[in-house]
């Protein structure tokens, strides 16, 4: 597992809520909670992180909830910076304060390309992609 759970959930919350835009829809808190198997409290936590970070968008009031505008305009990289920031990109593997090029630690050489890869490929897919994998595959988000 190299994602926190909450950016698990995130990530099945975007999907999930720019399935329902596409729908010209909007989703509530308890509908996306129970969609993504997560208790409703820890949704909104990471709903507000997503909104916060202008990943998703949300409307108060009775016809309210949370859409995503262009969710191909919205990557795997940027719910993970939301939600996680950008330590899986950067950081130490071993924690180290100090690890940097100038000075690996002895991971360093082993662990550099595979975090590079992983921003690669989170940067390539978007949300709408995702999306479209979701109706022709009709997977489960929970």
């Amino acid at each position: 597992m190299i994602l926190s759970k909450s950016c698990e959930y995130g990530i099945r919350a975007a999907v999930y809520i720019a399935y329902k835009s596409s729908k010209g829809l909007k989703a509530g808190i308890t509908e996306i909670s129970d969609e993504i198997g997560s208790p409703v409290h820890f949704t909104g936590k990471i709903l507000q992180q997503l909104s916060r970070k202008k990943v998703i968008s949300a409307i108060k009031g009775p016809n309210g909830g949370y859409f995503i505008e262009n969710s191909a305009n919205v990557y795997l990289v940027d719910i993970v910076r939301a939600i996680d920031g950008n330590e899986l990109f950067s950081a130490c593997v071993m924690g180290l304060k100090n690890c940097s090029d100038l000075r690996p630690c002895p991971m360093h050489e082993q662990i550099k390309p595979v975090r590079t890869q992983l921003l690669i490929e989170f940067s390539k897919k978007s949300v709408q992609e995702l999306v479209q994998d979701y109706e022709q595959n009709k997977y489960f988000l929970k």
